[in-house]
């Protein structure tokens, strides 16, 4: 037996946190949470090419949040099963021998439950790399699950066990410490970010948003691309300083946006009755790496014609009167392609001194204090904390 944060089917407590979530984050680790720590079965490896792991650090995501407050899309439903035990960032040890990775290898995991993971003949996107847009995230020899830590059979990293197929681990480095390894899947999901923006040299980038999944971003952009200016939005005065850090040309505050934006390109902004300003004119590419409706619309206002406006953060309803004026491409970006190398290129920056220096700011719970981890998640933002993570292992 072993431990294990669980969340569960509850429709009063998803309408609580969906009603007032946004508002008071803090009944999201209180009542209106459906999530509880049990003690379950430990997991069984019963197919050729599936190992067992132990975790030693399982990261707290926004689309963890987003579940857990009842913000995520109906959409998505019919490709998690409930119950299950979230956590899809995770460094683990791996417990039994896994073809060419002995048993004590310390692992990062790709979490998307791809055709190889449930045993099926590959399907096109799966042939050709792109793992993320897999076609049999819901058939095969696995529970439907978009990726670990969302499917029932596999376990998550808010576990002290889970199980994962070989095609999803990538062994970490040695010298890495845990918190290093704990930030390669977000910056590989960064990376494809990055190279799904077709910036091309030069180009005018704004990234709105400049927690984890903005900050990791702006760094994957500047690393990877050949961006000119990057304008990151920022509310904290900790982010502003991050984001220069980590490659930003300028950093504004939400309410500067369009200003700064109309003085770099010379554009128009325009104010219509009732509603909020917009750009005729605007940067190239613009990354919604929040997912809010105000980020969202922030990228969209703030792009010129003909522009592209790339969804990284998993997007809530917005406005979607300037794609059709101005004639956007509005690109998604969802988790991370093999065929981009994306895990290796992210052990390469992650092993960079910035973020190095990030890792230090990981903050760790055990288990049984959940409650206390996902408020300093919601509010890792204003407190300068870049990941917060679970330790099953640990004890206090």
């Amino acid at each position: 037996m072993m431990l294990a944060l669980e969340m569960f089917r509850s429709v009063s407590r998803t309408m609580a946190g969906k009603a007032i979530g946004g508002r008071m984050p803090g009944v999201l680790s209180g009542f209106a949470a459906p999530l509880r720590l049990v003690t379950i079965d430990e997991p069984r490896v019963e197919r050729p090419g599936w190992a067992r792991l132990r975790t030693r650090l399982s990261g707290i995501c926004g689309s963890d949040l987003g579940a857990l407050s009842g913000r995520t899309s109906l959409y998505f439903s019919a490709v998690v099963s409930l119950p299950f035990v979230p956590g899809h960032e995770v460094v683990a040890e791996l417990l039994d021998d896994c073809e060419d990775l002995p048993a004590g290898t310390r692992v990062v995991i790709d979490p998307v439950l791809a055709c190889a993971a449930r045993g099926v003949e590959p399907c096109e996107a799966c042939a050709s790399g792109a793992t993320n847009r897999c076609a049999r995230i819901t058939v095969g020899q696995l529970s439907p699950g978009l990726q670990t830590g969302f499917c029932h059979d596999t376990g998550g990293g808010w576990g002290q066990q889970l199980a994962a197929h070989r095609s999803q681990l990538h062994p970490v480095p040695d010298g890495f410490s845990d918190e290093q390894a704990i930030l390669i899947e977000p910056v590989a999901c960064a990376v494809h970010t990055a190279l799904r923006a077709g910036v091309r040299g030069g180009d005018r980038v704004l990234v709105s948003g400049a927690g984890s999944v903005g900050l990791f971003a702006t760094l994957a952009l500047r690393e990877l691309t050949e961006a000119g200016e990057i304008i990151v939005v920022a509310k904290h005065p900790h982010q502003r300083e991050l984001a220069r850090e980590l490659g930003a040309t300028e950093v504004v505050a939400p309410g500067e946006v369009l200003r700064r934006v109309r003085r770099s390109t010379g554009a128009f902004q325009l104010e219509p009755e009732f509603s909020t300003p917009y750009l005729l004119g605007g940067v190239d590419v613009a990354v919604d790496a929040v997912g809010s409706r105000q980020s969202l619309e922030t990228a969209l206002q703030a792009t010129r014609a003909g522009g592209r406006v790339v969804l990284s953060g998993m997007p809530a309803g917005a406005d979607l009167s300037a794609a059709w004026f101005r004639e956007l491409e509005v690109v998604g970006t969802y988790a991370s392609a093999r065929s981009d190398d994306a895990f290796g290129r992210a052990t390469e920056l992650v092993a960079t001194d910035a973020v190095q220096q990030l890792a230090k700011s990981v903050a760790s719970y055990p288990l049984h204090r959940w409650r206390e981890a996902l408020d300093h998640a919601h509010s890792a933002g204003r407190l300068g904390t870049v990941k917060v993570a679970f330790s099953p292992g640990s004890a206090s």
